[in-house]
């Protein structure tokens, strides 16, 4: 079995270096590619934990990794609710490799040039090109983590289908070259699980694996996670918060971590706004959960209830029968019988 080769520091490209012909400038700050320079942007800094779940960071990880001259790292699809950590564990996988990361935000209205290379009118009506984060951590061999990309049209994604397999190139209509990835170069993209997304075609799904799934995390975790975030915090607030969310997860409900961020944030806010007089702790906590997650999340297993009945999970399957009789219809052969069907059948 063939052994992982060991890589060296996975950074931004050198000054004045040349990989597969893109020409990075020495301020590290414009490429050039066929006598077309573009403008590069700047890594986000964020620094964020990633805490728990220690196995689905190992599973990206695996996934970034070449084993042989003839192997292509992977480009994994990271699903989960809303608010669960996607990004942030795309952002510690980035870490934990020493890559610099670049995050594009997918929305509904994205563009192909948005994820390539966009002119901007700069002084004088010159035409400047900025590369996206996309492409400029293809050229300086970061990681780039395609942040909600369910939210993006088919029209954009197919402008991404070379590089995602053995080619590892865009094209710029816009600025008329092709761009080449850095051997290091890594991507993945977050989906959320709502319905305030598009349907990615077979062929980019096809691409975009393994699929990795984020799930709820344990108390202990999600408790270390609201005390990293909110330090200042009172512990009881914060055990308020993670019970309350743990009993959600145990009933199916998508309240997420981010969720339990913002009720501890929020009571704090109410509890600080007037020294004199203090809103009470558990008052300023349930005011929070109502204001952040609505009236109905004061009651969770009425919520839980109503949403699967939402869902239809109670609702018996359809028969062949209902697809040409209304339920009603005495010809039906799955109508249940009536007290009037048996007193004609005794006629």
């Amino acid at each position: 079995m063939a052994q992982p080769k060991p890589n060296p520091r996975r950074g931004r490209a050198t000054a004045s270096s040349t990989r597969r012909g893109v020409t990075v400038g020495s301020d590290g700050r414009w490429a050039e590619m066929d006598g077309v320079s573009f403008k590069l942007g700047r890594p986000d800094e964020t620094q964020r934990e990633w805490i728990g779940q220690d196995e689905i960071l190992r599973q990206l990880l695996a996934c970034w990794l070449v084993v042989d001259d003839e192997d292509l790292p992977l480009v994994p699809r990271i699903k989960g609710v809303p608010g669960i950590g996607k990004t942030t564990l795309g952002m510690a996988a980035a870490r934990a490799r020493e890559q610099d990361v670049y995050i594009y935000q997918c929305t509904a209205d994205t563009r192909p040039e948005d994820l390539i290379i966009t002119p901007v009118l700069a002084d004088e009506g010159r035409i400047v090109y900025h590369a996206s984060p996309l492409v400029t951590a293809m050229v300086r061999g970061g990681v780039c983590i395609l942040d909600e990309g369910n939210r993006m049209n088919e029209k954009s994604w197919a402008s991404l289908a070379p590089l995602f397999d053995q080619r590892r190139y865009v094209e710029s209509i816009i600025a008329g070259i092709t761009v080449p990835a850095h051997a290091e170069f890594r991507a993945c993209v977050t989906m959320n699980e709502d319905e305030s997304t598009f349907e990615i075609p077979d062929y980019i799904l096809s691409r975009l694996q393994p699929t990795l799934e984020v799930e709820f995390p344990e108390r202990e975790d999600e408790l270390a996670i609201l005390q990293y975030h909110l330090p200042f915090a009172e512990p009881e607030l914060i055990g308020l918060t993670v019970d309350f969310l743990q009993r959600a997860h145990g009933l199916g409900l998508d309240f997420s971590t981010r969720d339990g961020v913002h009720i501890v944030q929020y009571a704090v806010k109410r509890r600080a706004q007037d020294p004199q007089h203090p809103l009470g702790r558990d008052a300023a906590w349930r005011e929070s959960v109502l204001r952040v997650l609505g009236e109905e999340a004061l009651e969770l297993e009425t919520l839980a209830e109503k949403r699967k009945r939402t869902q239809g999970q109670q609702r018996a399957p359809l028969g062949l029968g209902d697809f040409f009789f209304d339920p009603d219809d005495p010809l039906h052969p799955d109508r249940p019988e009536t007290e009037e069907d048996d007193e004609e059948e005794n006629e």
